[in-house]
């Protein structure tokens, strides 16, 4: 049983890995661009009660760090954070995948904030859930700027929870952030 373990947690790192080659190269700083966020920027998730392959209502808890940020513009941001807890009427590790609007705002280490609007879509990538929000920034530092980020969660769970095998209490990914 031990080595079944280890042989996920191993199959899991080289599905991230890959999943994260897949999606390209990290964002360019080109002329241009108000703040690129890159790794080590994270995302953490927690489902309560855990999620199952059956939709239930489960109260989700994201919190995200944005690391590793340089701004043209606003040189003095070089990180942020989110934080946020909403109850979803139908959870499961099915729902994950698909699409819908989003709108979160990021306090920067400066003490500003920008308020992001755009929609998000998720897909299954090897052992890993992709999802890339595209949209606005609406408010605050940045306004009126277009913004991509994508969030690489690697987990062996979700995939088998989405077939029924199991239960996903949390989930960590990983998140680049482009605010052009």
């Amino acid at each position: 049983m031990k080595r079944m373990s280890r042989w996920i947690s191993t199959a899991a790192v080289l599905a991230a890995v890959a999943a994260v080659a897949a999606a390209g190269p990290a964002p360019a700083y080109a002329t241009g661009n108000l703040v690129a966020c890159t790794l080590p920027s994270s995302e953490s998730t927690t489902f309560d009660p855990p999620m199952t392959a059956t939709p239930t209502p489960t109260m989700v808890t994201v919190d995200r760090t944005y690391s590793s940020c340089v701004s043209l513009s606003q040189p003095a941001v070089v990180s942020g954070t989110y934080a946020g807890s909403f109850l979803r009427p139908t959870q499961s590790c099915v729902t994950l995948l698909g699409g819908g609007s989003r709108i979160f705002t990021i306090t920067w280490n400066t003490g500003q904030t920008s308020t992001l609007t755009g929609t998000s879509n998720s897909n299954i990538v090897g052992a890993a859930i992709v999802n890339v929000t595209t949209g606005t920034v609406t408010s605050g530092l940045f306004s009126g700027a277009s913004f991509t980020q994508t969030v690489t969660t690697p987990s062996l769970a979700i995939t088998f929870c989405t077939l029924g095998l199991g239960t996903v209490a949390s989930a960590t990914g990983l998140v680049e952030l482009l605010i052009v």
